[in-house]
C-alpha cells in the first residue's frame, strides 16, 4: 500500500533541498547548460514549476497539460527567468502541490497523466518526488545519484525495472545491486542477460543518466533500454 502521505512529507524535504541548493546560485548560473541536452539550468527549473502545476491538474481532474505544445512553450517562456523568479515560482508551485495533495480526497481512484498514461492517484506524489530529485541532479550543481535516499533510490529502480518489464525490445533482464535483485524485459524462465552495479549506477542507468559503463554485464552485452 501506497503512504501518499509520507511521499508527500518526502517531496517537501526534496524541494527544500533543491531550493537551498538552487539558492546559492546566480544569475549567470541559471542560463548556463544543465546535464539535460540542449536544456539550461533555467529550463530544468521551469520544468519543475509547470510539472507541479501540471500534476496539480492531474489531482483535480483536469488534463495534465493543454498539449504537449503548450508545455513546451511554458518551459521555454519561463526558462529566461533570473535566479529570484526562479526560486520564487518553484517554491509557489511547490506549495500548491501540496496543498492539493492535502485535500480530502479518495486516493485509490485512477487518475491521467500525459499520453493517457494512468495510474493511481496515491502514486502521484511518488511521481513529483521522482521529478524533484532527479532533476537536482540534472541542474549539475553537486547532488549526485549517489545522494539520493536510499529509499527513493530503491522505489524508483522498482518503478523504471517494471516499467521496461514485458517491452519487447529489452531482452529478459535480471538485475543486481548484490543485496536486491529486479527483473525487467519480457518474462522468462531464465535471464538473458544479468546487470549488476551499485544502486546509484543502476538508477541511473534506467533513468538515462548515466551509459552503464560502471556496470558489470555477464550474458550479453548491456540491454539498450527505450528512451522514458
Amino acid at each position: 500500500m501506497i503512504d501518499h502521505a509520507h511521499d508527500l512529507a518526502s517531496v517537501r524535504d526534496a524541494t527544500e533541498r533543491l531550493l537551498t541548493a538552487v539558492g546559492k546560485l546566480d544569475n549567470a548560473s541559471v542560463t548556463e547548460s544543465s546535464r539535460l541536452p540542449g536544456w539550461t539550468r533555467g529550463h530544468v527549473l521551469a520544468h519543475l514549476a509547470r510539472n507541479a502545476d501540471a500534476l496539480v491538474n492531474v489531482l483535480e481532474g483536469r488534463p495534465m497539460y493543454v498539449s504537449g505544445e503548450a508545455r513546451d512553450a511554458d518551459i521555454e517562456r519561463d526558462a529566461p527567468r533570473s535566479l529570484d523568479a526562479q526560486l520564487a515560482d518553484v517554491r509557489e508551485s511547490a506549495a500548491g502541490f501540496q496543498a492539493a495533495g492535502a485535500a480530502p480526497a479518495d486516493w485509490s481512484r485512477t487518475v491521467e497523466l500525459r499520453n493517457g498514461v494512468t495510474d493511481s492517484a496515491s502514486r502521484v506524489p511518488f511521481r513529483r518526488w521522482a521529478e524533484v530529485e532527479l532533476h537536482h541532479v540534472d541542474l549539475g550543481i553537486g547532488y549526485e545519484l549517489e545522494d539520493l535516499p536510499a529509499e527513493f533510490t530503491g522505489r524508483e529502480t522498482d518503478f523504471l525495472a517494471a516499467r521496461f518489464t514485458g517491452h519487447p525490445d529489452v531482452p529478459p533482464t535480471r538485475l543486481t545491486d548484490g543485496t536486491h535483485a529486479w527483473r525487467t524485459g519480457p518474462e522468462a524462465d531464465a535471464p538473458e542477460v544479468t546487470v549488476t552495479g551499485s544502486p546509484a549506477d543502476l538508477l541511473g542507468w534506467l533513468a538515462g543518466r548515466r551509459e552503464g559503463t560502471a556496470l558489470t554485464v555477464t550474458g550479453g552485452p548491456l540491454p539498450e533500454l527505450p528512451p522514458l
